[in-house]
């Protein structure tokens, strides 16, 4: 059972004890990515992520690196659309030093001009590097295309266009903006005492108070978008708009992901794969964020193969949206999302992952218990109205990256 306190600067501390355990997982979520930023400051969450590595009022770089190193656990940040996170997981007798190595590099980093400079061409390089994979590529132009015009289209890690325009100036002020109180949440699990709550509430109280980042929704509309690139198969997605993460239907939609294309015995891998050997891997699932979503197949097929994978790729979902599922492949399902997430939450890392994306998200944190409950009352029924309701061709998307057919050729296939 976790418990909650919220800081006097607004700050919100989740944790949980895992007497079990000897580890301790900390996370600082902040409630802010690339979806918070204008057009022309597109990727400075990203570049604070990098900012925060570079060097405080008390330690160098290679301090933070050898102290980090020092005390044995992990240490590592990442940023997505919609938050950035920094965490660590330790032993037990280390959190003091992992709460202070944290708190540090979050209120006291000195974004330097010249630290800005050397770390834009470290960015720009990873920019390169996953413009080189289209299995990365195929994704980011479908995000461009679909919600057009919207900060959810713009690249987590920015444009090399946007980058350039970027200074410390800039960097501070977007800083300033995200980081505070009313911004942040603290995630806590494994073991700890009431001595290291304390430390961590007393770290973060510097933290300026401040209200949640608004989020505006994003629009969608479908698309085609064929990306040629020097590579021997065709990365193929196609995408519908869905449901956002706060939507009480996520779990029946979940268990719509598993039944098409979740693992081995899902009917777009026996299809396309087992039967056909159109493709190595395909997979679906939702892209969701907190006011929308996209559903998404994904495969990798040859040239050749596409117009056929296309064909019993839709076959497939007909047959789903005429007769539903079956009860085996339901309860399949089922025993598979609840094995996935009781030994999920066997790890702490993941036990203070779940505390904090569910406050983030719903506000609601729900017991493991209570997850699996809420999984086990889906009906087969349920989940053929949401195949019948969301995947609408009228409203689907392609995005191929490779040596994609003509744009008429996916619009035959797809009956548009």
């Amino acid at each position: 059972m976790y418990e909650e306190l919220t800081l006097p600067n607004g700050v919100r501390l989740l944790h949980e004890a895992v007497p079990s355990v000897r580890s301790a997982a900390l996370g600082i979520w902040v409630n802010a990515g690339s979806r918070n930023e204008i057009a022309a400051e597109n990727g400075s969450c990203h570049f604070i992520e990098h900012m925060l590595f570079k060097g405080t009022k008390t330690r160098t770089t290679e301090q933070l690196a050898r102290e980090s190193d020092a005390i044995g656990g992990r240490l590592n940040a990442y940023t997505t659309k919609e938050c950035t996170c920094f965490y660590g997981h330790v032993l037990d007798t280390h959190l003091p030093a992992l709460t202070d190595i944290l708190s540090d590099m979050l209120l006291n980093s000195l974004f330097r001009e010249r630290d800005v400079k050397s770390e834009r061409g470290v960015i720009c390089d990873e920019i390169d590097m996953y413009a080189d994979d289209p299995e990365d590529l195929v994704h980011e132009q479908l995000y461009l295309s679909v919600f057009a015009g919207s900060s959810l289209a713009r690249p987590v890690l920015g444009t090399r266009k946007s980058l350039s325009a970027l200074s410390a100036r800039d960097l501070k002020r977007t800083y300033a903006r995200c980081y505070t109180g009313g911004n942040v949440l603290i995630s806590l699990s494994g073991s700890y005492s009431a001595v290291d709550l304390d430390r961590i509430a007393g770290a973060f109280s510097a933290l300026p108070a401040g209200r949640p980042l608004p989020v505006r929704r994003a629009v969608y509309r479908p698309c085609r978008v064929l990306t040629e690139k020097d590579c021997e198969q065709n990365q193929l997605v196609l995408a519908w708009p869905c449901i956002s993460l706060t939507d009480p239907s996520r779990y029946a939609f979940s268990l719509l992901s598993s039944i098409l294309g979740g693992g081995a015995s899902s009917r777009l891998f026996q299809t396309v794969r087992e039967k056909h050997g159109l493709c190595y891997g395909i997979s679906a699932g939702g892209s969701c964020h907190r006011k929308e979503g996209l559903f998404i197949i994904h495969t990798g097929v040859s040239p050749e193969s596409e117009q056929g994978a296309l064909r019993l790729i839709l076959r497939v979902l007909d047959q789903l949206k005429q007769d539903g599922v079956t009860a085996e492949e339901l309860n399949a399902a089922k025993e598979q999302t609840r094995a996935n997430l009781l030994m999920g939450l066997e790890s702490t890392v993941s036990r203070m992952n779940h505390l904090a994306r569910s406050a983030l998200t719903t506000g609601d944190v729900p017991s493991p218990e209570e997850l699996c409950a809420r999984y086990d009352a889906v009906t087969g029924e349920e989940i053929r109205e949401l195949a019948c309701r969301w995947l609408d061709l009228s409203q689907v998307s392609v995005s191929a990256v490779g040596h994609p057919a003509p744009e008429d050729v996916y619009r035959e296939v797809l009956g548009l």
